[in-house]
């Protein structure tokens, strides 16, 4: 494994991503990751905002939340009528980025875009330095993505069931990637272990944008990431895909089996996204976020953009401070369970 060839990787995507942003942006005085205009589209004049907001997201530039993320700022800009400033404050599994959000000025102007990672690091981190239902106030859910078990294209196994055999056989040898401890990639790959009964050497990345890049060029073996990263490169042939994670098909991957109908029904996750911002945060200005969310996630390029990737947006009474609080509770006494029985811990 390379590691320059990691860090030049993340490197390049994190150009390409702030450049593509800037693209979109052109002609609304747009700057670095910044998306939509200045009081021109849906805000209040005088009121909330009247001035930038920063979005931070805690993974890597090029990665499926920071893609995510990217997709529905623009739109939302547009309707709150103030710049969105997509920043990725990466580390410990998404917890720096979630932890400066915490800490940050009740004022709506720092939103946190997280994903089921805020569900699972009280169980991973001793000292986490936050409390997910205590310290921040909910926005709304945003998309569920699911998730897919992929392989370096010259991967002996060639069908799930083959996979499970040959990691079982070879738990030694065979490398398991991931973008770090809490990340996604990660979750996955513990409860793919699980089901299969097996203990394997994994390799966590910092992003998940670099793991893949290694995973493309034979660097590591196999890992499981979310459709919103891994679509191009099944389509393009550059990886040997198994399976989705979910109860049904994708349709942007429609030959892609899921994980019951290629033999291990056990493996079943997908990929929550939420927005939040710090605790104390005026009750109209998360009005008004949640009301932006909606309208992003109704845009007809969202939605087209999203379905390509292997996702949907969710229902707008989903995109509700309430649901994504129904949501976070519920995760939270799942993956407590799920941490603690494979006796994992961050450092």
């Amino acid at each position: 494994m390379r590691t320059t060839s990691r860090y030049r990787a993340a490197r390049m995507i994190a150009a390409i991503g702030v450049v593509s942003l800037v693209a979109a942006c052109a002609g609304n005085g747009g700057n670095g990751g910044a998306a939509g205009g200045g009081n021109t589209g849906g805000g209040d004049a005088g009121g909330y905002p009247d001035q930038n907001i920063t979005f931070i997201v805690p993974f890597s530039a090029g990665g499926p939340t920071d893609t995510v993320t990217r997709m529905i700022a623009e739109p939302m800009a547009a309707k709150l009528g103030a710049q969105i400033v997509v920043r990725n404050v990466e580390g410990a599994g998404g917890t720096v980025g979630a932890g400066e959000v915490a800490r940050a000025k009740p004022d709506g102007y720092t939103v946190l875009m997280h994903h089921i990672g805020m569900s699972t690091a009280p169980a991973l981190y001793k000292d986490l330095g936050y409390k997910p239902l205590e310290d921040f106030e909910m926005v709304g859910l945003v998309t569920e993505v699911p998730m897919t078990v992929v392989a370096r294209k010259d991967f002996a196994p060639a069908t799930l069931q083959e996979l499970v055999t040959y990691v079982k056989a070879n738990a030694d040898k065979v490398t398991l990637a991931n973008a770090g401890i809490g990340a996604a990639s990660h979750l996955c790959g513990l409860l793919f272990q699980t089901a299969a009964g097996v203990k394997l050497q994994e390799v966590p990345y910092e992003g998940t944008g670099p793991a893949l890049t290694d995973l493309v060029g034979g660097q590591v073996d196999f890992m499981c990431d979310q459709t919103t990263n891994t679509s191009g490169q099944i389509s393009a042939n550059e990886v040997k895909a198994y399976a989705v994670t979910t109860p049904e098909r994708v349709k942007s991957l429609p030959d892609l089996p899921t994980t019951t109908e290629a033999g291990l029904p056990q493996l079943q996750v997908s990929v929550w996204h939420g927005l939040y911002v710090p605790k104390g945060t005026p009750q109209g200005d998360i009005q008004k976020l949640s009301e932006a969310l909606k309208v992003a996630l109704a845009d007809p390029g969202v939605i087209d953009r999203m379905a390509k990737l292997g996702t949907a947006p969710v229902p707008a009474g989903d995109a509700t401070p309430q649901a994504l609080r129904t949501k976070l509770e519920e995760q939270l006494g799942t993956w407590a369970k799920v941490i603690a029985d494979a006796g994992v811990k961050a450092s």
